[in-house]
C-alpha cells in the first residue's frame, strides 16, 4: 500500500521532486508504519514497485 504523491517541490534546477509515503508492517507486531522518501519524479515507479 503506498500513497503516490502527496506533495510536488520543484528546485531551480528544472527536476521536480515528489513525496512518496508507504505503509509498511511490522514483522514483530503486525502494525503499520509509514515510511516518508522524496524522489524525483521519474523514479516514483521504481520507488512503488519496490
Amino acid at each position: 500500500m503506498a500513497k503516490k504523491v502527496v506533495a510536488t517541490l520543484k528546485k531551480k534546477d528544472g527536476v521536480t521532486y515528489a513525496k512518496v509515503i508507504k505503509a509498511v508492517r511490522s514483522e514483530k507486531t503486525g502494525a503499520y508504519t509509514f515510511r516518508e522518501e522524496m524522489v524525483p519524479t521519474t523514479e516514483v515507479k521504481d520507488t512503488l514497485a519496490k
